[in-house]
C-alpha cells in the first residue's frame, strides 16, 4: 500500500473498510518483520573470535543494510549440532570449521558450496584444504601446523637437522635422572599419530593415495613408512624414558620436562605457546629440523575455514560475508587481534615479515606440511593409527607386522562403515 492511498482511506473509508485496512497493515508489518529477519545474518564462533567480529562487522552491516547476530559457541560443538539444528531452523548462517571436518559435513549436505571469488589469495595447498569432491565447502581463514620449540637458555639457536637433535640427546646435561642411560634433550609425542605422521610422511609414507582422496590406497605400511617408524623406535627404545611410550600421558610428560627446563627442544603446536609463556619458559620457535634422510618433516597442515550452513535462508549474504571476512584487510586484522596465522596469502606474507618467531615458524613449516585428508574415512585412520608407534616400540612384533596390522584395521573399519 502506498502513502497516498493510505491518506485517502483515512478520510473516506467506512469503519468496516478501516478494519480491513488494519488487517492489511498487520500483514504488511509481518512481511516487513520477516524481510528484516531474512536479511540478517547469524554467525557462530568460539569466544576468542567475538572481539574480532565486533571490530569488523559494522562496515559490513552498513554496506549490506543488515544486522549481524554473533553467537558464542565452541566450534566443534556447533559443527556437531548442525545436523539437528539446521533442519530445525536453529543453525547459524556462518560458522568456522576445522579443515578436516569439511568433508563429512559437505558430503552429508550440511554445508553449502562457497565461491572463492579471489582465489589468487590462496595457494594450491590452501585450496586443497577446503576442497571436497571438486567443490569448495569453505573459505580458508587460519593455517596451523606443528613446529619446533626450543629453550633459548639451553640452545643458542634452533637445531636445523635431526642429526643435531641426536647430538643434543647425547649430552649428559639432559640425562633423565630417574632412568639410567635415558635422555630428554629432545622430545616429541610420537605415540600420537598426529605428531608422528610428519616423520612417517618425510620418509615416504602417506595416509591415502591421490593427494589424500583415495581411501582404497593406504600408504602407512610402505617401505618409506617402515623406515620412518623404525627411526622413531630407536628413540623410544634407546633414548627416551619409559614415560614417552604412554599413549595417554606422553604429552603431559613432554610439557612437564620442557617447562621445568630439563628439555632443550620439543615438537608441539602453536596453541601450546601460551602454556609455555605462562610457565615462564625462555623459548623461541622454528620450523621442525630436516630429517636424517635429508627430507623435510611433513607434519599435517590444518587450520580453520569460514563455512556456510546449507540450511541458511541467506546464502547470498552469507557468501558476501565470507568474501568480506577473508579479504586482506580483515585477515590482517584477525592476525593483529588473535596472532593466528591468516590463510590469505597477502596477509600471511605481511605477517611473515614481522618479528614474531611463532608466526614465522608456522608459515615456514606449513610450506612443508601435508594437508590432512578431509574425507570422512580419515576418522578411521585415527583409531587404526592410535597404537601404531606404541606397538612398534614395544618390540613384540616387527615394525612391518605392526604397520600391516594397523593398515588392515583401518581398511576393515572403512569397509564396515562406508562399504569401501
Amino acid at each position: 500500500m502506498n502513502v497516498s492511498f493510505k491518506k485517502f482511506g483515512l478520510g473516506l473509508l467506512t469503519a468496516g473498510l478501516a478494519l480491513g485496512l488494519a488487517a492489511c497493515g498487520s500483514d504488511d508489518k509481518k512481511k516487513e518483520d520477516t524481510a528484516a529477519k531474512d536479511t540478517g545474518l547469524e554467525i557462530s564462533v568460539d569466544k576468542g573470535y567475538i572481539p574480532y567480529l565486533e571490530e569488523i562487522k559494522g562496515e559490513f552491516e552498513k554496506e549490506n543494510n543488515i544486522k549481524i547476530k554473533l553467537t558464542e559457541r565452541d566450534m566443534f560443538e556447533q559443527l556437531d549440532a548442525l545436523s539437528l539444528d539446521g533442519p530445525a531452523g536453529k543453525a547459524p548462517d556462518v560458522m568456522m570449521s576445522a579443515y578436516d571436518r569439511l568433508g563429512p559435513l559437505g558430503q552429508q549436505g550440511h554445508l553449502a558450496e562457497v565461491k572463492l571469488t579471489d582465489d589468487s589469495i590462496y595457494n594450491d595447498k590452501d585450496k586443497q584444504q577446503v576442497t571436497v569432491d571438486g567443490k569448495f565447502f569453505g573459505a580458508p581463514a587460519v593455517i596451523e601446523t606443528l613446529i619446533l620449540y626450543y629453550n633459548t637458555e639451553l640452545l643458542n639457536e634452533a637445531p636445523k637437522t635431526f642429526n643435531e637433535l641426536e647430538e643434543i640427546a647425547k649430552d649428559d646435561k639432559f640425562a633423565f635422572e630417574s632412568e639410567q642411560g635415558k635422555n630428554v634433550g629432545f622430545l616429541a609425542k610420537w605415540t600420537d599419530f598426529y605428531f608422528s605422521y610428519g616423520l612417517i610422511a618425510g620418509y615416504g609414507g602417506y595416509v591415502f593415495g591421490d593427494n589424500g582422496t583415495n581411501p582404497q590406497e593406504i600408504g602407512l605400511n610402505n617401505e618409506g613408512a617402515i623406515e620412518g617408524i623404525e627411526y622413531a623406535v630407536n628413540w623410544f627404545q634407546n633414548v627416551w624414558p619409559k614415560g614417552m611410550m604412554d599413549i595417554k600421558s606422553a604429552g603431559d610428560f613432554v610439557t612437564d620436562q620442557f617447562t621445568k627446563g630439563n628439555t632443550a627442544a620439543i615438537i608441539d603446536g602453536p596453541w601450546a605457546a601460551n602454556t609455555y609463556k605462562e610457565a615462564g619458559v625462555p623459548f623461541s620457535t622454528a620450523k621442525i629440523p630436516t630429517l636424517v634422510n635429508g627430507n623435510e618433516y611433513e607434519a599435517f597442515g590444518g587450520g580453520k575455514a569460514w563455512v556456510v550452513s546449507n540450511y541458511s535462508k541467506n546464502k547470498e549474504v552469507a557468501q558476501k560475508f565470507v568474501d568480506y571476512v577473508t579479504n586482506e584487510a580483515n585477515q590482517t586484522k584477525l592476525y593483529e587481534m588473535t596472532n593466528e596465522v591468516p590463510a590469505n596469502n597477502k596477509s600471511r606474507d605481511a605477517a611473515a615479515k614481522g618479528d614474531d618467531a611463532l608466526t614465522q615458524a608456522v608459515i615456514a613449516q606449513y610450506e612443508n606440511a601435508s594437508p590432512m585428508p578431509n574425507i570422512p574415512e580419515m576418522g578411521e585412520v585415527w583409531t587404526g593409527g592410535e597404537n601404531l608407534m606404541f606397538d612398534a616400540a614395544a618390540g613384540k612384533k616387527s615394525v612391518q607386522e605392526v604397520a600391516d596390522a594397523a593398515v588392515q584395521t583401518i581398511k576393515e573399519s572403512i569397509a564396515q562403515k562406508y562399504g569401501n
